[in-house]
């Protein structure tokens, strides 16, 4: 039976040492500064990104990998031998889904190949969780049916929240209007985010100030979860050390938390939503 591997793309924030314990191969996304394009998580590091994008004049974007990088990751992986089950960015959010499951149709076009693209309908580490879970399953040998079950329980029971410090890069990318993010920003409104069944990002809640947009995370939680035994991710942009450990113990202290993890928000999401940004990621334990 041919042996399991997992791909993704770079949104996943997954650490790169559990990419490489897991054997994870990752498609990067790119982030233009002008006419200047980076591969994410690859040539443009997170802390290399926030520092140009704080120090940058105009607004730093974003473009999907094509079909053309997913097929040469795909070939290599089943000329190999190997299953495919490919976990990646949200449809709703980017064309990297579709650019993977084209990259499947022109390989099982040329031979018979076993690929599996599943769109995550989620972001960051709220699918990153999915795939280095995947991947771990593979690692013990579960079968490619169980795997994927398994992904689409974790993608119905994840809770994902980000809480964003500035208003600017929203505003930047047209996810809000200016005058919007102006009062916002006059009147400190802390949006919190999610995603929503169809994978799209949608502002849940607006809070005045940010102590008590993190309470309000930790109170929709802990009505989700209560006691239960829960698996918490904490992710951040570099340099953001305050607020992360200010949610961290608050989040330690209100919830049964058996698994804690901290992970970079990466260049791409950081685009979007700017410097500052916190994710957090909360899944049932096992």
């Amino acid at each position: 039976m041919a042996s399991i591997v997992l791909v993704t793309d770079s949104t996943a924030d997954i650490p790169l040492e559990i990419r490489k314990k897991l054997g994870i191969s990752m498609v990067p996304l790119k982030v233009n500064f002008g006419d200047q394009t980076y591969l994410d998580n690859i040539t443009l590091q997170p802390g290399q990104f926030y520092e140009k994008l704080t120090s940058f004049n105009g607004h730093a974007t974003t473009s999907q990998p094509s079909p053309a990088d997913f097929y040469e990751v795909y070939k290599k992986l089943t000329d190999e031998g190997h299953s495919v089950i490919s976990i990646e960015l949200s449809a709703a959010m980017s064309g990297t889904y579709q650019a993977a499951t084209i990259a499947k149709s022109m390989l099982e076009a040329e031979s018979n190949v076993d690929i599996t693209v599943i769109d995550s309908k989620s972001a960051s580490y709220g699918y990153g969780r999915m795939v280095v879970l995947a991947a771990e399953m593979a690692k013990a040998g579960a079968s490619k049916e169980e795997i994927i079950a398994e992904v689409h329980r974790l993608r119905k029971e994840l809770r994902l929240y980000f809480l964003v410090d500035t208003l600017e890069y929203l505003q930047k990318g047209g996810r809000i209007g200016k005058a919007s993010a102006v009062l916002g920003s006059l009147l400190n409104i802390k949006p919190i985010l999610s995603v929503d069944d169809e994978g799209t990002v949608f502002p849940l809640e607006k809070v005045r100030g940010q102590k008590r947009a993190m309470a309000r995370i930790a109170e929709l939680l802990e009505t989700d979860f209560h006691d239960k035994p829960v698996n918490l991710t904490v992710a951040s942009t570099p340099g953001y050390i305050a607020g992360v450990s200010e949610i961290t113990e608050l989040l330690r202290k209100q919830l049964n938390v058996r698994q804690f993890q901290e992970t970079e928000v990466g260049p791409v999401v950081g685009t979007h939503a700017g410097p500052g940004t916190i994710g957090i990621f909360v899944t049932p334990a096992d």
